[in-house]
């Protein structure tokens, strides 16, 4: 399904499978209602909301060949190319809180799977972020953009690791016996994933004095989800008081369980 929520929270931004392709669909989170977003013939899938929340960044084979479109959140603008894609697996996954960059992941033959940032004013191609012989991919920046949380096999099993964005700077290992699928808190000071056993961690955060480096907590466990998850994106959204989760949850006999929608799913004081 690919979740992405909307800046102020209002609103998902999610794919779904049509009778002959996939379409984007937009849910507000506070009554249930959705809309239909896009409506082609060909495959969009895999949706990013922007930072400012005035566009959606999807993948689509809408003009044969896959490639990274943007579409306005009002109004009837047409779609507009962002990205050929040079390689087919090439998944929008984050912007910059500033606009200025699109994250994206893509396969390489030699380097695997690697992230990648497209600049969004000016000459726009693409720069490599991290791409090394291992697989990094899932990045997400933290809410100031100066932090890039991503995933990557380099030890082995997947594990979280944050570095600085654009860098340079040491990596730093977040999770502690593997790890998946990155959600920040929108103060920053929390950073979730789920773990190898299912179950959703959160790892605290803190910026040092300096502002060049930053202290990472002992990740605990909330709970045990049973959560789909996908190559390109995490499954599930926060709420900005990091208490509340909408996820896309995996059910036990998929044909006869109906979808299940959480209404007024809105954020409440924090205790933390």
């Amino acid at each position: 399904m690919a979740l992405s929520l909307s800046p102020d929270g209002s609103r998902l931004v999610f794919f779904q499978r049509g009778e002959n392709a996939s379409d984007l669909w937009l849910l507000e989170t506070r009554r249930g209602v959705r809309s239909r977003f896009t409506n082609h013939p060909a495959e969009d899938i895999f949706p990013v909301w922007s930072r400012d929340g005035r566009y959606i960044v999807f993948r689509s084979n809408r003009n044969g060949g896959w490639a990274l479109y943007q579409k306005r959140t009002t109004g009837t603008d047409p779609e507009e190319l962002l990205l050929n894609a040079v390689r087919d697996e090439t998944f929008a996954i984050d912007t910059s809180p500033d606009g200025q960059w699109l994250l994206y992941q893509q396969r390489n033959e030699k380097t695997g799977w690697d992230i990648l940032a497209l600049s969004r004013r000016g000459d726009a191609k693409p720069v490599p972020v991290i791409q090394t012989d291992a697989d990094e991919r899932g990045g997400l920046l933290s809410p100031d953009g100066k932090w890039l949380a991503y995933v990557a096999n380099t030890s082995g099993p997947l594990e979280v690791y944050v570095q600085a964005f654009p860098g340079p700077g040491p990596k730093i290992q977040v999770s502690t016996k593997g790890g998946d699928s990155i959600r920040w808190r929108s103060n920053g000071r929390e950073l979730f994933y789920i773990a190898l056993d299912g179950k959703l961690m959160a790892a605290p955060i803190q910026v040092v004095a300096d502002g060049k480096s930053i202290d990472v907590g002992t990740p605990v466990p909330l709970f045990t989800t049973r959560m789909g998850r996908t190559i390109s994106s995490a499954e599930y959204v926060v709420s900005d008081d990091g208490q509340r989760f909408l996820m896309n949850t995996v059910v036990q006999d998929a044909g006869r369980t109906p979808l299940r929608v959480i209404l007024n799913w809105k954020a409440q004081p924090s205790s933390r």
